[in-house]
């Protein structure tokens, strides 16, 4: 009995030690970015699968939402669906590019977005615009979102799965 008790209390100061959660480690990145109210849009110039370039002047005057995924990520996977109506219902004001953070072939990339039916821009990750990617801030990650404020600047940050009601959260602030 006195071994279960030695061998129970050992479990319990071991496992209250480690009970740290990913939410814990989200809730610092994102009380992080807080802190720096400066962030802005980086300088860049993507060009999406259908060779319309996007750069960080031609975004300026709409929400810019800045989304990493891969077609080898379920939450990426399960959000896609919300961005796809969050777009259709705000593309006047919002502008989403998703940055496909993975090297695999275009044609790969465009069944999937057609089978997903994704109805905003998706941007590969190569030769060209994959250096570009860490100018948007560390993906530790994914999925990860950063939204960007009609004035260029970082309003909200999400690493995880991104639902309708948050997109629309990251807007309005």
């Amino acid at each position: 009995m006195k071994k279960i008790l030695i061998i129970l209390s050992l479990l319990i100061s071991f496992t209250s030690a480690y009970s740290i959660t990913v939410d814990e480690i989200v809730s610092s990145a994102k009380d992080t970015w807080q802190k720096e109210k400066t962030i802005s849009v980086p300088d860049f110039s993507l060009i999406d699968l259908e060779g319309n370039i996007h750069t960080d002047e031609s975004t300026k005057g709409k929400y810019l939402v800045i989304n990493f995924w891969a077609t080898w990520c379920p939450p990426c996977l399960k959000e896609i669906p919300a961005f796809v109506e969050f777009y259709e219902n705000n593309k006047d004001t919002v502008l989403i590019l998703g940055l496909d953070y993975e090297q695999t072939n275009r044609q790969a990339i465009i069944d999937f977005t057609d089978t997903f039916m994704v109805n905003y821009p998706v941007i590969l990750f190569n030769e060209k615009n994959g250096p570009q990617f860490a100018g948007f801030g560390e993906v530790f990650g994914m999925p990860t979102t950063y939204v960007y404020n009609p004035a260029g600047q970082l309003v909200d940050f999400k690493m995880g799965e991104m639902d309708i009601e948050s997109l629309q959260q990251a807007v309005l602030k």
